[in-house]
């Protein structure tokens, strides 16, 4: 598979498909070009097939219709684009599973160890320094943004997120939400003392 070709056509779905983004810093084309790099390393350690996941994290998000769910959408795109290529079938249906069941972090189904890596990698995106940047950003936005509005984005940020590390699937997964945890609880911790 060219990867250069999957990834151009990536960036031009997600540029047309229409997809509303939260605020105009987000974009949905980087999103999924960070959770592709962090499935590529969440592989490294956990293993499991490298194209799966790659193309999996690739399609996870490229599609969008107001009156479905994204995954369902984005699965057809990822299995129409897979086949017109001549990809193996077998593994397109598996890259389509993925992609259907991306979202649902909170399953306790057994997954296969491909789309453990997928849900991981798209589960630690805006997480850590990440979120710090987002809950900035995204109180600037705000009418009459201060230091301390963004303060308390930030700390409602960690409480609402720091116990979902129980959505992680792999082991490498849940060390990076803890180190990115801490970061934020760092960050946090020397926020108070400045701000305060």
């Amino acid at each position: 598979m060219d990867y250069t070709k999957v990834i151009e056509y990536v960036k031009e779905m997600t540029s047309q498909n229409g997809r509303p983004d939260n605020y105009p810093f987000r974009s949905r084309y980087e999103h999924i070009m960070r959770v592709y790099r962090w499935a590529i390393k969440i592989q490294a350690k956990e293993g499991g097939d490298l194209d799966i996941i790659s193309l999996a994290a690739l399609f996870h998000d490229i599609g969008w219709e107001p009156d479905r769910p994204h995954w369902e959408v984005s699965a057809e795109i990822a299995v129409e684009y897979l086949a017109e290529h001549d990809y193996d079938i077998a593994k397109i249906g598996r890259i389509g599973e993925i992609i259907m069941r991306h979202n649902d972090k909170d399953t306790t189904d057994e997954l296969s160890l491909e789309c453990r890596v997928v849900m991981d990698a798209d589960l630690l995106d805006e997480v850590g320094a990440m979120s710090i940047l987002w809950d900035s950003m995204a109180t600037a936005c705000e009418d009459d943004p201060t230091y301390k509005k963004a303060y308390y984005r930030i700390k409602n940020f960690y409480r609402i997120n720091q116990p979902k590390i129980s959505r992680c699937k792999t082991a490498t997964g849940r060390t990076e939400y803890q180190k990115r945890m801490k970061c934020i609880e760092e960050y946090l911790n020397e926020l108070e003392r400045e701000l305060f």
